[in-house]
């Protein structure tokens, strides 16, 4: 560290000198300071904050009594989660240094959180462990988002800017959501309780498809409100479903793990609870244009089916066809109406017979019956007994026609006669007549007397 020029004898014997440079010095104090404190952690309060161009962050960390410079360089304070102004009250991790150059004692912060930040960490961890052990934040548990809300509540500050991205992204995404702000404090012990009230009224009214649970960014103790314990219990046991947007997006909160739905900003959380109306409106154009394409398709095979069916109706003589279904369409409609005609007339006898049987049954309609037939029976015996009569009479008829046959009158009524001689006896031979022998010749009207002569 020390080359021999460093060191010279004194005058009479005297100890040497230790002859240093400041720069020597400086780096000395540097390896000194740098092997005795290798890492420390800070309180105190920041002032003289500065961060030029270069992206390094300068200042002061006092206390009552004291001050020490500190810096912290670009690819450190890039990470920081807070931004850091003259006032404010910080816990930092540090090396202890030299800025050889200036020979001022300064501290190379490599980390910085507000204070009190690290015990509100490990609150935050532990309740987080236990919710997530009662199973707060199962995923089985969360539900999913309407697509088309069209009601919703957000609980967050009236007054902060948070508020305001939101209905200015759902009023340009979708105007037609209606947005009702629930006001609530979003920051100190006040908070949490309102938060908590709002929530179960909000559930319990009905009102809302969704609600939204935001602010805006800032330290752990001012997101603390969204780490309580009766908020996380509050927003698991709301009927509506409920997304959380708090802080940016490096920040989580109780409420992030416990909600349906984490947001990383609030106009993170409004492009997710309502659609975008641009991107429908083209997905709806998409769709009407696919339609309008299917439609034509199946239009154009639809014609060229036609045109072929027609060509095949032509081939096959469409008229004598037409002709021939005509008919037997006619049959067929003849063929139903005697069905129908026929099966009217089936039932309407079945129906008579039916009645007639009732009827029948009835004493009166029984002595009728029975009088008649009594009739029936009278007519039909004086019907057989004029036929009887009439038989008897036809066969005395013929009777008296064979007898009529074989009598001499009817022999004389075909032009022949009978003669007698004078005794009245029938001539039947002409040999032993005598000339000028009397004769009667008996004819059908009468008799006439005959006298034998010469030929």
């Amino acid at each position: 560290m020390h080359s021999p020029d460093d060191f010279s004898e004194g005058a009479g014997g005297q100890p040497p000198r230790h002859i240093l440079t400041p720069s020597t010095l400086n780096r000395l104090v540097r390896g000194l300071l740098e092997d005795a404190l290798p890492l420390v952690w800070i309180e105190g309060e920041l002032s003289n904050v500065a961060r030029p161009a270069s992206g390094h962050l300068y200042f002061t960390l006092k206390d009552s009594a004291a001050q020490v410079r500190c810096a912290m360089f670009k690819p450190k304070s890039a990470w920081l989660r807070f931004k850091p102004s003259d006032g404010m009250h910080v816990l930092a991790r540090a090396r202890v240094g030299l800025y050889e150059p200036r020979g001022e004692f300064q501290l190379v912060v490599e980390h910085m959180e507000p204070a009190g930040e690290g015990a509100l960490q490990r609150e935050f961890e532990r309740l987080k462990a236990q919710l997530d052990a009662e199973g707060l934040f199962a995923q089985d548990r969360k539900r999913p988002l309407p697509r088309f809300a069209r009601r919703i509540g957000v609980i967050t500050s009236a007054t902060g800017a948070a508020v305001r991205d939101v209905l200015s992204v759902m009023s340009r995404r979708w105007p037609l959501v209606d947005v009702e702000v629930l006001p609530v404090p979003v920051q100190g012990r006040e908070a949490p309780p309102a938060i908590v009230s709002m929530l179960r009224k909000a559930s319990a009214s009905g009102r809302y498809d969704v609600l939204l649970l935001t602010r805006g960014g800032g330290s752990l103790e001012d997101l603390w409100a969204f780490n309580d314990e009766q908020v996380a219990r509050a927003i698991h046991a709301s009927t509506v479903p409920v997304v959380s947007a708090v802080g940016h997006e490096i920040d989580f909160s109780i409420s992030d793990f416990v909600a349906d739905l984490r947001a990383p900003t609030p106009s993170a959380a409004a492009e997710l609870l309502v659609p975008d109306i641009l991107a429908l409106r083209r997905h709806l154009e998409q769709l009407n244009r696919r339609i309008v394409a299917i439609h034509e398709r199946r239009l154009h095979a639809r014609i060229q089916r036609i045109d072929h069916l027609l060509v095949r109706l032509q081939a096959q003589r469409p008229q004598a066809r037409l002709a021939r279904d005509r008919d037997r369409l006619l049959q067929l409609h003849r063929r139903l109406l005697a069905c129908r005609e026929a099966h009217l007339t089936r039932k309407t006898v079945r129906l008579e017979r039916v009645y007639t049987r009732l009827l029948a049954q009835h004493p009166r309609q029984r002595l009728a019956l029975l009088k008649q037939r009594l009739e029936q029976h009278a007519l039909h015996m004086r019907h057989m007994i004029e036929h009887k009569l009439e038989r008897e009479r036809l066969n005395l008829q013929q009777t008296a026609r064979a007898m009529h046959a074989v009598s001499p009158l009817a022999t004389l009524e075909r032009g022949y006669a009978i003669l007698f001689d004078a005794d009245g006896k029938v001539l039947r031979s002409a040999q032993n007549v005598a000339m000028d022998t009397p004769l009667k010749a008996r004819l059908v009207d009468g008799e006439l007397s005959l006298r034998v002569s010469k030929d």
